[in-house]
């Protein structure tokens, strides 16, 4: 007998990531992408949280909520492979899932729990601006982390990564804003380091050009062999 489930959201992600691309694949890669937990109501009462603070770390489960529903494929082609070759969607963590659920563990860096309500503030997130959240754990070392483990295909941190540098113009921007944005150029190198190509541009001869959104600012820039160049930082309107 077929049994149906519903879910409550009980917080939303307010989040440096403004768009999919750009992105870190997996949490905890970019130290400077920070990001806010909102609880909702009625799930934003101190008592929800009592005893949180003592954990450095959290599960957060998420819907991929800007994924197409009911768009998934038993096989996907996981970056780390370059793209072309295919796995088990269940071997992946593919945001393109039977249910799209996400999971994540990042660090805890403060909460906020008064008669307003409750903010929890994050590091390391992989999370995308408005991102549903369902249920937060606290993340316990002895249990959940498995020194031993097998990493498949996924073996260790990506190795590659490109030097990020920045035009003059982009360099005046992050200056202009070191006061109110002072985490921002460190964002910048740290996500982009990753390459946030598709795996299937990865070898463009001809180059790649390109933009991401990090917090307000559209961020432009392009990439020759292992080099990214950082064009242009324009604050949005």
């Amino acid at each position: 007998m077929e049994e149906r489930y519903t879910f409550d959201v009980i917080g939303v992600v307010h989040s440096c990531y403004r768009e999919k691309f750009g992105i870190p694949r997996q949490p905890g890669l970019v130290s400077a992408a920070t990001a806010t937990l909102e609880l909702l109501t009625p799930y934003n009462r101190v008592e929800a949280v009592k005893g949180l603070e003592g954990f450095s770390h959290i599960w957060v489960s998420f819907i991929f909520h800007a994924v197409e529903s009911g768009k998934w494929s038993p096989m996907v082609r996981p970056p780390r492979l370059g793209g072309n070759e295919k796995v088990g969607v269940f071997a992946s963590r593919s945001t393109h899932r039977p249910n799209p659920l996400g999971l994540s563990v990042v660090e805890l860096a403060g909460i906020e729990a008064n008669e307003k309500g409750v903010i929890l503030h994050l590091i390391g997130a992989d999370l995308l601006e408005g991102t549903p959240v369902i249920d937060i754990k606290p993340y316990i070392p002895y249990v959940d982390s498995l020194p031993d483990a097998i990493g498949g295909f996924a073996t260790s941190v990506p190795g590659r990564r490109l030097e990020v540098i920045f035009s003059e113009q982009a360099d005046e921007t992050l200056v202009s804003y070191e006061e109110s944005c002072p985490q921002l150029r460190r964002l910048i190198s740290e996500s982009l380091a990753y390459d946030p190509r598709p795996a299937y541009r990865v070898n463009d001869e001809g180059g790649f050009r390109g933009g991401v959104h990090f917090y307000e600012f559209d961020v432009r820039f392009e990439i020759i062999r292992d080099v990214l160049r950082v064009t242009e930082i324009v604050p949005e309107a």
